[in-house]
């Protein structure tokens, strides 16, 4: 009975869509001198690749910026270019490869203004 369990919870883990997509997405993004967002660390040089879950527009202080979710299977961060309505390229589901230092505003993660690489 205790095989049978441990059976079915294995077969759900690989079942559920959300957990395939993160594992695809780590083997994806899994590069020399990458970081995990998950284990990228706040304040330090970092490279980061993932996908861009969604791209917004939000004035901050009056400025325009244009605001992304970038997710790698191990965790998310907010990317922000300020001063940018828009850029070509940059779209939900566009994957990217991006470097700079991560902060943190209101429990959340953040890039300010990264050098970014379109995949």
């Amino acid at each position: 009975m205790g095989t049978k369990s441990r059976l079915r919870r294995t077969i759900s883990k690989w079942a559920n869509n959300d957990e395939a997509d993160a594992r695809d997405l780590r083997r994806t993004f899994t590069r020399e001198g990458v970081v995990c967002i998950g284990d990228a660390p706040d304040r330090a040089p970092v490279r980061l690749r993932g996908t861009l879950r969604t791209v917004t527009l939000r004035p901050r202080g009056g400025v325009p910026a244009l605001e992304a979710e970038l997710y790698d299977g191990t965790g998310t961060v907010t990317v922000i270019w300020l001063g940018r309505r828009r850029i070509a390229g940059i779209g939900p589901g566009r994957a990217i490869e991006v470097s700079g230092r991560i902060g943190t505003h209101e429990a959340t993660r953040i890039l300010y203004n990264p050098r970014y690489e379109l995949l």
